[in-house]
């Protein structure tokens, strides 16, 4: 049975226009310094925090090439969401592929969204980097203080503020690593277990563009209200992009992640806070926006399908641009999700 999009989310507009990846001050300085990232985003942290290992990511993108994404890639990674404790923490996955290393910055934000009307932002938050095995290589609370270990050798403040990504408050966190192909985790803790709305980005810095970024997700616990979970994304180039856009919850369970969020909704947004697309159950097209048509079999076909009938998810064919995804909780459920982008086709 085919549903029409909701003509308006004033719940969503007012936390894209509120803060972290998706205002404009962000999202005008992300556009300046994509370089030439390629993302293409998919699920790697299903694990408990506990256990950090991202999930090996296999056969996850679809009919792309490097060529594919260097003429239309996806770019950047970003997502807000209301950070917890124990396995409740914020959870961003990324790879590196091609030949080369390449050079990152991650970030973990927390005080200076308050400037921009975010509530409850996270007062200390704290920045763990793990490579594929679940090692820790990387840690960072406070940025003007470099903690020396794994792939950190050097003090690397001055680095931080030659970037361009130097964070705004003296309390956050930032790692800089050249990092070779493979699966990396990074998490977001609160010191002493404090608890609040932070951000967790990850910006290319454009050293060897023969390698690039790809199959990012992030996990987090979801609220209703300004507590839900923010991801985006950037279309860049000249064609259009078909992604696939899902959030998980249910099928989580089977990998021990502790209170799934049971009936995940998920929205898209373009860069004016403007609700393109929205999908309650992926087995029920909601039609409306940039969604023409049903799209059960064309999930099908992706082999993207969710694992469970409660899952969300959305086909879209994107102009180059800026989009926001969106997971929110049917009723006022709570409970840990994922939102995951899928790169289908390369350039069109």
């Amino acid at each position: 049975m085919k549903k029409k999009i909701p003509s308006q989310s004033v719940r969503a507009h007012r936390s894209i226009r509120e803060g972290g990846f998706f205002n404009l001050r962000v999202f005008g300085s992300i556009l300046a310094r994509t370089a030439a990232v390629c993302l293409a985003l998919t699920a790697l942290a299903y694990e408990p925090a506990a256990s950090v290992l991202a999930r090996p990511a296999t056969n996850i993108v679809v009919n792309t090439t490097s060529q594919d994404l260097a003429a239309t890639p996806l770019s950047n990674l970003s997502a807000r969401s209301f950070v917890q404790t124990g396995d409740n923490v914020m959870i961003g996955g990324f790879i590196v592929q091609g030949p080369g290393t390449k050079r990152v910055i991650i970030r973990a934000i927390g005080p200076e969204l308050s400037q921009y009307g975010v509530p409850n932002t996270m007062a200390d938050p704290t920045l763990e980097l793990h490579d594929g095995t679940g090692a820790l290589i990387g840690r960072n609370d406070n940025w003007q203080t470099t903690i020396i270990g794994g792939i950190i050798t050097h003090d690397q403040v001055q680095d931080i503020q030659n970037s361009g990504h130097a964070p705004a408050d003296a309390r956050e966190s930032a790692i800089i690593g050249d990092l070779s192909p493979g699966t990396y985790t990074a998490i977001v803790r609160g010191v002493n277990d404090t608890t609040g709305i932070a951000l967790v980005e990850v910006y290319d810095l454009g050293i060897d563009t023969t390698s690039f970024l790809s199959n990012i997700s992030t996990r987090s616990f979801v609220q209703n209200g300004d507590n839900v979970m923010i991801g985006g994304f950037i279309v860049q180039g000249t064609g259009t992009k078909r992604v696939i856009i899902r959030a998980i919850g249910p099928e989580l369970s089977q990998y021990g992640v502790p209170t799934p969020l049971a009936d995940p909704t998920l929205e898209l947004h373009d860069r004016t806070g403007a609700l393109i697309g929205f999908n309650n159950d992926w087995q029920h097209t909601v039609i409306g926006g940039i969604i023409t048509h049903d799209q059960v079999q064309d999930i099908i076909n992706s082999g993207h399908a969710p694992g469970d009938a409660l899952e969300s998810a959305i086909i879209a064919d994107l102009a180059p641009g800026n989009y926001t995804a969106i997971v929110g909780a049917v009723n006022i459920e709570v409970g840990t999700a994922l939102v995951e982008v899928y790169d289908l086709s390369g350039s069109q």
